[in-house]
């Protein structure tokens, strides 16, 4: 219901789709974590590992030709092997939206809200969201004129957050003193706002500079929604995933070791088929948010059934009648096909919440017995209706 309300139109993309489809080194999922398996023709197929992949070659395919912004939002399961995302589990499912064809801060803002939101309604209210920029990093990169081998060991030891490894790393290769202490301090720009002007301290080149710009804009968006209290900078944030070409966060809430939700601009996939687009998006692991309210002793809400309707055979014709009404009315309503005596309905109202029983008698008259204060009061359904 959230992301309907914001616009998104839910996709499905497959279960099984080719390997190819994974297999570029942008996709950032490893094979072997992969399910694979043949089909008749001797192809290669997977499970899907993740969801975005499959949204953007359908964005680059299927809608090549639509008008943009192009809004998806999906729900779903995904299958890796030994993926912290449900726990180790080798099935969890992911929930997310995404933005093809516009490339602004307000639409990753937008994403972000969302996140946020979507935290909100599943019950969490104590969560951060780190946000970072890959082209922050990719510009001190540059500035280092290190071997594109050596930029990836780099990557990998903060990602890893192994400071002794990138300590002794950085002492064997030959750069600016000034850059081997930014990138070793790396993991300590990370706070409130105050950590970009910090790092504007440094004699950073273009790139860099750009990617604090951005992630100060989007922050200011941000504030405007109202959200900046869970906002927090992370300029050392480091993600496996090589399609990320802007914005890149991360939720996290107590209770869990990581991640509840990851999102990121990803200006190049959809053109890998066939189709350049700029996107931007976010996932919620589902699996963990359950986790953490579970671990957080949050009760999770539940669908909940307004009224039970039960009849007589005489009533039989208005009782379903009075339920589409009822229905239409945004009324959760259950109807009882257990030839339920009104004492057993009661029990059954009351062990299941419903907060009362409408007693079809015929085609006029109906009997309310009220749960909570075991009242009865008999009206006519034309009386019903109106109120």
């Amino acid at each position: 219901m959230l992301f309907r309300s914001c616009g998104f139109n839910e996709i499905e993309p497959p279960a099984i789709e080719f390997y190819d489809v994974f297999a570029s080194e942008s996709g950032g999922i490893m094979q072997e974590n992969m399910f694979k398996f043949f089909d008749q023709q001797g192809r290669i197929l997977v499970l899907r590992p993740d969801i975005t992949v499959p949204v953007a070659r359908i964005a680059a395919t299927k809608f090549k030709d639509a008008v943009y912004p192009l809004r998806f939002s999906y729900i779903g399961n995904v299958y890796r092997y030994n993926d912290y995302g449900g726990g180790k589990q080798n099935e969890f499912t992911q929930a997310g939206v995404e933005i093809f064809g516009v490339n602004t801060p307000e639409s990753d803002a937008e994403v972000i809200s969302i996140a946020i939101q979507a935290l909100k309604t599943s019950g969490l209210e104590s969560f951060q969201i780190d946000i970072g920029q890959v082209d922050f990093f990719n510009g001190l990169m540059e500035e280092t004129g290190l071997s594109e081998d050596d930029i990836s060991q780099i990557r990998l030891l903060i990602y890893r957050k192994d400071n002794v490894g990138l300590g002794e790393f950085l002492k064997r290769v030959d750069i600016r003193d000034d850059l081997k202490r930014l990138i070793l301090d790396l993991p300590g720009f990370f706070g409130s706002s105050d950590v970009i002007e910090k790092a504007r301290a440094y004699d950073l080149n273009e790139k860099s500079k750009a990617a604090l710009d951005n992630i100060s804009r989007i922050i200011v968006i941000l504030d405007d929604y109202g959200y900046s209290q869970y906002i927090s900078v992370d300029l050392g944030m480091i993600r496996e995933l090589t399609y990320d070409t802007g914005i890149i966060f991360r939720g996290f809430t107590y209770g869990v070791g990581f991640p509840i939700l990851t999102g990121s601009r990803y200006n190049r996939l959809a053109g890998e088929f066939g189709t350049d687009c700029p996107a931007t998006g976010f996932t919620l692991g589902v699996n963990m948010v359950m986790m953490a309210l579970q671990r957080q002793k949050i009760q999770a809400g539940k669908p909940a059934t307004d009224t039970f309707v039960r009849y007589h055979r005489e009533g039989r014709t208005a009782a379903f009648e009075l339920c589409a009404v009822l229905r239409r009315q945004g009324l959760a309503v259950e109807l009882d096909v257990s030839n339920m005596t009104v004492q057993e309905a009661a029990r059954y109202a009351a062990a299941k919440n419903i907060g009362g029983v409408i007693s079809i008698l015929d085609d006029d008259n109906v009997e309310i017995h009220y749960i909570q204060s075991g009242d009865t009061a008999r009206v006519k359904i034309s009386e019903l209706l109106k109120r």
